[in-house]
């Protein structure tokens, strides 16, 4: 009995070993739907990132938008030149991605355009406007058509873009 054991046990361990591993067929099959999944999705995943910088400038700028408004109902008038931001207390900084200014539209105190000139050719220039109307303020923020270090157009009234910028708000 014993000796029968230890046939069937070498059979089995020996049958074992050739059905062990993997073929370089199966691997190579293996390394190309990896590399294809990866081509795939490897400029989705770029792409994520220019929209979280793009997200800051929208932010920054609405936030601009916001505290024109207040400013103009405390003070009659709009917080423009080089202490404009400085002057709605709402700590924005240049950043490595955008440069923030507040200049006036008209000579007449009809509005401001808030910009976030683009610093990076691959990142979109924003500009959001607070118009005076009557006794309040109406507010539009604007999108660069494209890419690039600008600024996206100065909005001539709260309802639409300039040229073919994209109207966000």
């Amino acid at each position: 009995m014993k000796t029968e054991l230890k046939v069937k046990l070498l059979q089995h361990l020996s049958g074992k070993k050739k059905e062990q591993g993997f073929t370089l067929i199966e691997l190579l099959v293996v390394i190309i739907i990896i590399g294809i999944l990866s081509a795939i999705a490897l400029p989705s995943f770029l792409n994520q990132s220019a929209k979280a910088r793009a997200s800051e400038a929208r932010t920054n700028v609405g936030a601009m938008n916001r505290a024109q408004q207040a400013y103009y109902l405390e003070n009659q008038k709009f917080a423009v030149g080089d202490e404009a931001i400085e002057n709605l207390s709402i700590g924005i900084k240049e950043t490595d991605n955008y440069k923030y200014a507040a200049t006036a539209i008209g000579a007449d105190n009809k509005g401001v355009v808030n910009t976030a000139e683009a610093k990076n050719e691959d990142l979109k220039g924003y500009a959001g406007a607070v118009f005076k109307e009557g006794d309040s303020t109406r507010a539009i923020l604007c999108e660069a058509e494209k890419a690039g270090k600008a600024a996206a157009g100065t909005p001539e009234n709260a309802d639409s873009c300039t040229g073919s910028d994209k109207k966000l708000s």
